[in-house]
């Protein structure tokens, strides 16, 4: 593929994924709670899921969930139920999404993981994403393998970096023996950021 055609989606990509919203917030909580190494699940849940939208949408299947109704919706609506779940958790539980102390049970690696999953494999703004745009790029004119899988490559490359480096965020405010208050406003912040994820997603349509 063209190196000018394949910096324009390595760009887009990037600040697409670079933009902060419930998988960043995951992520973050994720290296807060159970500290950067045992957070790598979710970000591999994370990336997990966007890879099988990145090959839905490579084979067409994605073009076809986007142009039904119905399964859309459904996509939509799991995905809006379970970041207002997260929100509310994270203002009213009293670990919250972040929390400082590791001294008690931390979650399991498949909890993590599906966790992680469960964020991105229900958020339509990704499925559109990959089926609206991936297209955009390819170049009928010359094998279309190859060129799927340097997109391919990239976009998992930047999904593992991107919350990874999040996660390590999490981890970092964590070991910084923050105050009890100032975790309460973080916790209280991240809520509102599913909660307005969540109510968001309501408003969004497939082309």
């Amino acid at each position: 593929m063209a190196f000018d055609t394949y910096l324009i989606f390595l760009v887009t990509t990037i600040v697409v994924v670079l933009t902060p919203g419930a998988a960043a917030i995951t992520a973050a909580g994720q290296g807060a709670a159970n500290g950067w190494a045992r957070a790598q699940s979710g970000v591999t849940g994370i990336a997990s899921a966007n890879v099988i939208y990145f090959l839905l949408s490579a084979t067409g299947i994605a073009s076809l969930i986007v142009a039904s109704h119905l399964l859309f919706q459904i996509v939509k609506w799991v995905g809006v139920a379970y970041l207002v779940w997260l929100g509310l958790h994270a203002i009213f539980s009293p670990a919250g999404a972040f929390t400082v102390r590791r001294d008690g049970p931390q979650a399991g690696l498949a909890a993590l993981f599906a966790k992680g999953f469960i964020i991105e494999i229900a958020n339509p703004k990704a499925l559109l994403y990959f089926a609206a745009i991936l297209p955009q790029f390819l170049n009928p004119d010359i094998p279309i393998l190859p060129q799927l899988a340097i997109m391919g490559a990239t976009t998992l490359l930047i999904d593992l970096s991107t919350y990874t480096t999040y996660a390590g965020l999490g981890s970092y405010l964590a070991r910084g023996g923050v105050r009890p208050w100032v975790m309460r406003v973080f916790n209280k912040t991240a809520g509102g950021a599913l909660i307005f994820a969540g109510l968001r997603m309501v408003n969004v349509s497939a082309p």
